[in-house]
């Protein structure tokens, strides 16, 4: 198979196979239609999943992958039977890229790798989420300093009170045993261990 761009008269060879993946969410549905899709765009081989596409573990997808070898196109009849979401699909693009491979979508035209506008979308689409995660981490940063600098204290709430701590504390010094003290406050005995030394 070749690509070939009108943009700027350049041509993308792409020599490898056509490898397809087909999913549907349920038993019920049934995969025929994009089969066929696949069947009649050159898909030599095509891998079938009947599974929610919100699971990550979708064992025919991994196995499409891990089949596409350089110069390998993976096609798809739609987005929606690849990625559940923006970051999945970006995650997916990326292991293709990484293989030395291509990526198709018939139904969405932009969502090609084997031609110079496709690579320009799928790029500044992963750029923008790159650039929306350094944003939310940045807002996230500020809130927490924020929220330090007002008291609020992180991470998990003490298992004991100060009181409990210093009554532990004598009652472990009485000569208590370790578990009763645990079992009264009900909390371990490697807590009671750690808050009465």
């Amino acid at each position: 198979m070749t690509a070939r761009s009108k943009s700027n008269g350049h041509t993308a060879p792409v020599t490898g196979r056509i490898v397809g993946y087909a999913r549907v969410s349920t038993d019920g549905q049934s995969l025929d239609g994009q089969l066929a899709t696949l069947k009649q765009h050159g898909a030599s081989v095509t891998f079938r999943e009947k599974i929610s596409g919100a699971r990550s573990d979708r064992p025919q997808l991994r196995k499409a992958l891990n089949a596409l070898g350089k110069g390998d196109t993976l096609v798809v009849s739609r987005l929606d039977r690849l990625a559940r979401s923006m970051r999945d699909l970006l995650n997916v693009l990326h292991e293709i890229g990484e293989r030395g491979a291509f990526f198709k979508s018939l139904h969405d035209p932009w969502a090609d790798s084997t031609t110079p506008h496709g690579r320009l979308m799928l790029t500044v689409l992963g750029g923008l989420a790159d650039f929306e995660r350094t944003l939310i981490a940045e807002r996230t940063g500020e809130g927490r300093k924020r929220a330090m600098a007002a008291g609020v204290k992180f991470g998990r709430p003490p298992v004991l009170t100060a009181f409990q701590k210093a009554e532990a504390h004598k009652r472990r010094i009485a000569g208590e045993p370790l578990s009763l003290i645990a079992q009264a406050y009900r909390v371990s005995v490697s807590t009671i261990a750690r808050v009465t030394p």
